[in-house]
């Protein structure tokens, strides 16, 4: 069942209603009725826009055309979401995407060679590498940001801060000692947190590495491709693993509200590597 871009199914009739040229046909009626100054034409509006709005909706061609162009709407929206995304990470991740973005076009290209009856694997090939490339760009993102918050925050002042009340709380007047384990809980969570989204951060930089290194050896082998279905496999397993991350580092960040993952869809996966290239 096709959905709306908030989740719920598509009201063909509300589409068909507000179909631009239904609105024309009805600002058409009514303006007529205005100078004719006779209730006719919007009695024959009215019926006819019955008939429409009973059979124009459950048409099948229509709607195909309204499940279109709601996915070409959300694509531009995913692409405008994804643009943004981009244009806050500094040059050097920018320059990586890039790397990545050429690795994709040349399995692409390499795709291209494929006899017919392999054709059926470059639609498959062509889902997987968007998403891919989309996924990247949310974890480089998600990366940033996680450094942007590990670069301002230092545990080590933050545990002597932790210390020093803890020293100081048995000499400290009742009502300061409240006030002061309230302190001590807080900063023990401040540096719970900063080592979790260091860790998360670890998972991230591993996962970006992985998707670089398949890729790549995806385009090696797709050269001399003898076996699509081996490639399409590998393709597979990336995207599982990247998911699996995905969901991860969201559920991570909607602890510490550290920039959620914009795009939606997402699990720890494969991790091949401790450290972001670039």
């Amino acid at each position: 069942m096709a959905e709306d871009k908030n989740g719920g199914e598509i009201n063909y009739l509300k589409e068909a209603f507000h179909w631009q040229y239904n609105k024309i046909v009805l600002a058409g009626a009514v303006a007529f009725a205005a100078v004719s100054v006779s209730a006719l034409p919007l009695l024959l509006g009215a019926g006819l826009e019955l008939i429409y709005l009973s059979t124009i909706p459950n048409n099948s061609r229509f709607q195909r055309l309204i499940r279109s162009r709601k996915y070409e709407q959300e694509k531009a929206e995913r692409q405008k979401s994804l643009s943004a995304l981009f244009y806050e990470l500094p040059a050097e991740m920018r320059a990586r995407y890039a790397n990545l973005d050429n690795i994709c076009k040349g399995i692409r290209a390499n795709y291209t060679r494929l006899t017919s009856t392999s054709q059926m694997f470059v639609d498959q090939m062509e889902d997987k590498l968007e998403g891919l490339s989309q996924s990247y760009i949310r974890l480089l993102n998600s990366a940033f940001h996680h450094r942007e918050y590990l670069r301002a925050t230092n545990p080590d002042v933050i545990k002597k801060e932790c210390a020093q009340l803890q020293k100081d709380l048995d000499s400290d007047p009742p009502k300061v000692q409240e006030i002061n384990r309230k302190r001590i809980e807080i900063l023990g969570k401040r540096v719970e947190k900063y080592e979790k989204v260091k860790e998360n951060c670890e998972v991230i930089d591993a996962q970006c590495a992985a998707i670089e290194d398949v890729l790549q050896l995806i385009r090696d082998q797709s050269v001399t491709m003898h076996d699509p279905q081996q490639i399409s496999d590998h393709l597979d397993n990336l995207v599982k693993d990247v998911e699996q991350t995905e969901e991860t580092v969201r559920e991570v960040e909607s602890i510490f509200d550290i920039s959620p993952l914009a795009s939606p869809e997402f699990e720890t996966g494969s991790v091949t590597r401790n450290r972001v290239r670039g």
